[in-house]
């Protein structure tokens, strides 16, 4: 569920940096935010249920 999440919060960042109405603060912040999701790549396709702990 989590690489999902993942792959749809890069869709939809990469999706607003393409529209021509962002503002440069709205492209500052949304520029953040990929560079963010980007970082958490690594960690998310590299767990596994096992990894988990139960809840």
């Amino acid at each position: 569920m989590e690489k999902f999440i993942h792959n749809e919060n890069l869709a939809l960042f990469r999706k607003k940096l393409n529209d021509p109405h962002i503002s440069e603060a709205e492209r500052d912040v949304v520029l953040k935010l990929l560079a963010d999701e980007e970082a958490k790549k690594g960690p998310l396709l590299r767990s596994t249920r096992a990894d988990r702990k139960p809840s």
